[in-house]
């Protein structure tokens, strides 16, 4: 492994520094030049091993000096997955990560991921979850470290097998009691008032099995459907604390009323008081798993386009698809094919991107 694709380029370094300074500057331009001068003597080097992540980057909710002008900013938030073995870089892969291929077990991978993230200006994980042996470890070891780091975590509960068939309504309902036992407590799911959980796969439920699955859960988590349409998302709309689309395949070159859904959708959920999260993601290729479908990332075109079309929904938050799906190639984590383009696009316009008027 080469040490050098362990960290960030110097451009996102520049980046950062050059937001932070011209913020410090206009938030505080009644000190004059004291309180410049020493926003710009902050160091942002290259580390040289996991172990030297000493930079912890200035993220744009984590600093006191300018969180003041982030009151109206959007959360970024990326799905994150904890699946990963040494044996799943074997299948359906045409990218890998500069970290190597990696566990999920390795905390020294998920601290890096987070450092990674939060330098880019992403404010949390929403984590790909269910409860097992392997990925209730891993869950907790990803909290531990996010607590440790400041960053916030959202779960995405997979309630689809393998083969997109759904857990029994008493394992998803067992599951959630779980994690409102083991987590809902724990100061990273406090992104909103209650802690976040998405529940994918809701299509696959009657409405009887999801009254059944929530009652009385509500009172500990904002549960979120995972609809596609506002007609579906209407069908449960009582039962539900808002929508979270995850929509990593459309094109938006080519989708005609690509940005209306969105904007139907955001529309619709607030019309029922509920928490709305909008898709956003950097390209997509399924060849690889049987599908046809291939989004090109366009040196980046793309994930700007759909971050801006996101915005237009009037989201509660930005759902990033994805930080590490590398079988759908919708993956924004450092990687051989694509480097750090995402990571720099997102560190020049997270920052400035605020909640549309």
């Amino acid at each position: 492994m080469i040490l050098g694709r362990l960290h960030f380029d110097q451009k996102l370094n520049i980046n950062r520094i050059r937001i932070v300074t011209e913020r410090l500057r206009k938030l505080f331009s009644w000190v004059g030049l004291t309180l410049l001068s020493l926003s710009v003597t902050f160091t942002l080097t290259k580390p040289s091993g996991f172990e030297k992540t000493a930079t912890r980057p200035i993220a744009p909710f984590s600093s006191p000096f300018i969180i003041a002008t982030q009151a109206d900013r959007v959360p970024v938030l990326a799905y994150y997955y904890i699946w990963f073995d040494n044996q799943s870089w074997d299948r359906a892969k045409k990218d890998y990560p500069q970290l190597g291929r990696y566990t999920s077990d390795d905390a020294r991978i998920m601290r890096q991921h987070i450092q990674w993230a939060k330098g880019a200006g992403i404010d949390g994980f929403i984590v790909s979850w269910k409860s097992t042996e392997k990925l209730n470890r891993r869950l907790d070891q990803l909290v531990r470290i996010a607590d440790e780091e400041n960053f916030k975590l959202a779960i995405i509960y997979e309630s689809l097998d393998f083969y997109r068939n759904p857990l029994p309504p008493k394992k998803v309902e067992a599951d959630l009691i779980y994690f409102i036992d083991c987590y809902a407590g724990r100061s990273v799911f406090d992104l909103f008032e209650k802690p976040v959980m998405i529940w994918s796969g809701t299509w696959k439920y009657s409405l009887e099995e999801i009254k059944s699955v929530i009652q009385n859960k509500r009172q500990n988590l904002f549960i979120l459907a995972s609809e596609k349409n506002v007609k579906d998302y209407q069908r449960l709309a009582d039962l539900v604390d808002g929508d979270a689309y995850y929509w990593s395949s459309v094109n938006p070159g080519t989708h005609n009323g690509y940005m209306e859904k969105l904007m139907d959708m955001g529309k619709a959920v607030h019309e029922n008081e509920g928490l709305w999260i909008a898709p956003a993601a950097p390209g997509y290729d399924s060849l690889l798993l049987g599908g046809t479908t291939v989004v090109e990332r366009k040196g980046g075109e793309t994930l700007r386009t759909e971050l801006n079309t996101a915005l237009q929904s009037r989201p509660d938050a930005v759902g990033l698809i994805s930080w590490n799906e590398f079988s759908e190639n919708s993956h924004i984590e450092p990687s051989l094919n694509h480097g750090n383009e995402a990571l720099n696009l997102l560190a020049e316009t997270l920052p400035v991107a605020p909640l549309p008027k």
